[in-house]
């Protein structure tokens, strides 16, 4: 039985050579991994949009500056997501965990060390390519 994608925004948030990165609930998929903020867009809601709303719920923060970074496919076998990335260059706030999430600034050279979920990798890459 296939399975319905789930349409996720995502932000590489960076500040000073850092990026921002959560991580998932232990119980959630994937849970324990890091990953980059965001999360599932709403009907009618264009990626921009989810982003900024879903940044503002997760870590209270307002994006003033973002641009597209990349769009992933992957299919988990028992879930497939379809990821839009931005890169967020600036926001109001002080980033915090609001459901309580951890979160951790790291160098940018060193996010190929953290354990993401498969989908993220390719964020990953395309980050440090550009």
């Amino acid at each position: 039985m296939p399975t319905t994608e789930v349409k996720v925004a995502a932000g590489v948030i960076e500040r000073d050579g850092h990026v921002l990165l959560a991580q998932r609930a232990a119980q959630a998929h994937q849970g324990g991994l890091w990953e980059f903020p965001g999360g599932k867009l709403e009907p009618d809601e264009t990626p921009a949009q989810a982003l900024a709303r879903e940044l503002l719920e997760e870590l209270g923060i307002q994006v003033t500056q973002s641009h597209p970074l990349i769009e992933v496919a992957h299919d988990y076998g028992d879930k497939r997501v379809r990821l839009f990335v931005f890169v967020v260059s600036a926001f109001q706030g002080q980033p915090h965990g609001v459901e309580g999430q951890p979160l951790a600034w790291v160098a940018a050279k060193s996010l190929p060390e953290y354990a993401f979920p498969a989908a993220n990798l390719p964020i990953v890459q395309a980050y440090l390519a550009r």
